[in-house]
């Protein structure tokens, strides 16, 4: 770990001067000697689908299971043409059965109806779970000009001449964990009965101008559905149906609890009609729940009739269980260090240090490399000003304050990002992020990203001008006379608490709006709160991790700005259904809507500058601060990828390819809970012997 070394002694001589008070262009980032290099290699080169001549699985099952005529033989769980992975992009090719990687996760599940929008805990459990039409996660190798989603359940699409119709090709003979067969009665189900309908709210957002305005999806076939667009060639569409807000649930199962299909059932008993005791749901992905432990762990194995093989016919995954052991994110980075658990996305600053530090020494059990600077924070105001989230008399005034382009400026010009960033650690590791595009994407422009540098003097008579004054000498500033009955400016912050630099941000950003005036107090509640409460719009102001629209801009794109009624994390429609946009925002989504519809990539790389100019310019987003992550994983494994960044496309438990992983033979343990076992019946406790 030389670099990590090398990276230790650099942390003492780390500085960054201050720069003038007049927007400018952002400061250079200092450098990062860490990141892993990407070796980029073609789109087509990583799978396929085809028919092998004979598949294989672990010798256990067909024993337990196929001989005892409790499995079919492997090949006719198998589709007629399996997704393929090439041994070429696999970086230490053809794997070995057995073993378990174990992760440790701060969240906790809400059931297993990701269609309704319950999490499941994050931390990579969902991903294990549930497939998508298409999948992103893998393309951080492919070069730019070649990215494109890869197949997933959507094997093959075709474009119609006029751009305006989609037809996709399902993988054909899949099925779910339990056998049920995957087709387009599953995928109709989902878009119908979940995106469609406005009485559930799938995971993640997704809602149906999440695929466009005017968009339609029907079934042609069993194993063909067809897109129809308001726009020509949308391909951006193709990465909002990656992960996660295109993965179908099983249907045979989850219909018997939807209200549409079972009077009986309310909609909120559908939700939460398969909490996380409900074990061996159905899944499409490559292990499946058959364990779980109030606050203790949950347990997933192989799925006997997973998809996927690799060249020489062996049926995926080659790790026969995943633990998930209920604590906190930050004991998830401790005991990947410490070598009791095998996998973390380092991605809280305040472990840097002494992750690097074990990491250095030749006996550490796991091996640490960290990606871009694609980990960023921001300041989300709420922009709705017509009842969106039903705000009392306060609330409206602090709406009006946040639509003022001068309150927003004074806002971010008391802000001191350099003193954010060393709150959290110190060292070249975060850097000045004024918002906006994230710099680790291809997308970002430095030339067009404006900056206002900290200036308290200034914010303060930017403040002034807005008619924000302290009346009665208290130190907090007044709303004016008449509005809001002339009280101190308080504002409420929703903030994130499972995560410790969450709240240290938090707690940073209310002590500097404390020395400009604001009042800001901290609503600190749960990531499953938080999102809650935000997707209801019960909120002044937001301090949210990047999503994907900013760190990788070509997945979620919508999001990037108000282009529909329920796309933006910050503005959403108010009562009457519209969103009531300020002049800079309908520039913003009149660059998204162009640059989902062109296909031409120098005309889209110069519509994002354009984006990130009037976003930065305009403060759509109040940028915080901006650091890399780092992969951490033991080193018994095999077949992760140099240069994997933790969050890009999709977050490193996919990135990854979990379902390639494996554990050399003589590097294997004794961690399995349940050996020689595979998913039983669902609805029931445990798996089956």
């Amino acid at each position: 770990m030389k670099t990590a070394a090398a990276l230790l002694l650099g942390i003492s001589a780390f500085t960054i001067h201050a720069s003038a008070s007049e927007p400018t262009i952002v400061p250079e980032q200092p450098p990062f000697p860490a990141q892993g290099k990407i070796t980029y290699v073609p789109r087509d080169s990583i799978l396929e689908f085809k028919t092998l001549p004979e598949y294989r699985e672990p010798e256990w099952v067909t024993e337990k299971f196929v001989k005892t005529g409790k499995l079919p033989p492997v090949a006719e769980r198998l589709p007629k043409e399996p997704m393929v992975f090439k041994t070429g992009n696999m970086p230490d090719g053809i794997g070995v059965y057995g073993d378990t990687m174990r992760h440790v996760v701060g969240g906790r599940p809400e059931g297993w109806n990701y269609s309704a929008g319950q999490t499941q805990g994050w931390g990579g459990i969902d991903i294990a779970m549930f497939e998508c039409l298409t999948r992103t996660a893998p393309l951080f190798q492919v070069d730019a000009k070649d990215v494109e989603p890869l197949p997933n359940l959507a094997k093959s699409w075709e474009w119609s001449e006029d751009g305006h119709t989609l037809t996709m090709k399902l993988v054909e003979g899949a099925k779910w964990s339990d056998g049920d067969p995957f087709d387009a009665d599953d995928v109709m189900f989902y878009w119908d009965d979940n995106v469609v309908d406005p009485n559930v709210s799938p995971l993640n957002g997704a809602t149906p101008e999440t695929f466009g305005e005017g968009t339609t999806l029907k079934a042609i076939d069993k194993y063909t559905v067809e897109w129809t667009f308001k726009d020509a060639f949308p391909r951006q569409h193709l990465y909002t149906m990656a992960y996660g807000t295109f993965c179908p649930g099983p249907s045979h199962v989850l219909k018997t609890k939807h209200p549409k299909y079972n009077k009986d059932m309310t909609y909120n008993q559908y939700k939460n009609g398969f909490p996380p005791e409900y074990l061996n749901t159905p899944v499409m992905g490559a292990w499946v729940p058959v364990e779980y432990r109030s606050d203790d762990i949950i347990v997933l194995r192989r799925n006997p009739y997973y998809w996927k093989v690799d060249e020489a016919g062996n049926q995926l995954p080659y790790l026969n269980e995943i633990h998930y052991k209920l604590s906190t994110w930050a004991d998830r980075d401790v005991q990947a260090i410490a070598g009791s658990g095998d996998i973390s996305n380092l991605e809280q600053p305040e472990n840097f240090v002494e992750s690097l530090k074990r990491a250095a020494q030749e006996t550490a059990p796991a091996r640490l490399a960290f990606g871009a600077r694609l980990i960023g924070y921001n300041l989300r105001m709420n922009f709705s000003a017509n009842g969106w989230g039903e705000p009392d008399e306060r609330a409206k005034a602090v709406r009006e304050l946040n639509r003022n382009g001068d309150f927003r400026k004074a806002v971010t010009m008391a802000i001191d990002r350099k003193k954010l960033g060393e709150s959290l650690v110190k060292g070249p590791f975060t850097a000045i992020y004024p918002g906006g595009i994230s710099s680790g994407t291809a997308f970002y422009d430095r030339a067009s990203t404006i900056y206002y540098p900290f200036d308290l003097e200034g914010a303060k008579a930017l403040l002034e001008k807005v008619g924000l004054k302290d009346t009665d000498g208290n130190g907090v500033v007044n709303f004016p006379a008449g509005t809001a009955g002339g009280s101190d400016v308080q504002i409420v912050l929703l903030v994130n608490s499972d995560y410790s630099t969450d709240r240290n941000l938090a707690e940073g950003l209310v002590g500097q709006m404390e020395q400009l005036g604001l009042k800001v107090t901290i609503n600190a509640v749960d990531g499953v709160k938080r999102d809650n409460t935000q997707y209801a719009g019960r909120f002044d102001w937001l301090v949210r991790r990047n999503d994907q629209e900013l760190t990788s801009v070509v997945q979620n794109t919508t999001q990037l700005a108000p282009t529909g009624p329920r796309t933006s994390w910050h503005h959403r429609a108010g009562t009457d259904g519209t969103v009531d946009l300020m002049p800079f925002e309908q520039e913003m989504v009149d660059i998204v809507n162009k640059f989902i519809a062109s296909n031409d990539n120098d005309e889209r790389a110069e519509l994002m500058k354009q984006f990130q100019k009037v976003s930065t310019t305009n403060l759509d987003t109040i940028g915080l601060t901006e650091y890399p992550g780092a992969l951490i994983i033991n080193k018994r494994f095999s077949n992760i990828p140099e240069g994997t960044p933790i969050f890009m496309f999709n977050w490193a438990e996919d990135t990854i390819i979990r379902e390639r992983v494996f554990v050399a033979a003589d590097k294997q343990g004794d961690y399995e809970l349940f050996p020689e076992q595979l998913p039983g019946k669902p609805g029931e406790s445990g798996p089956m012997n």
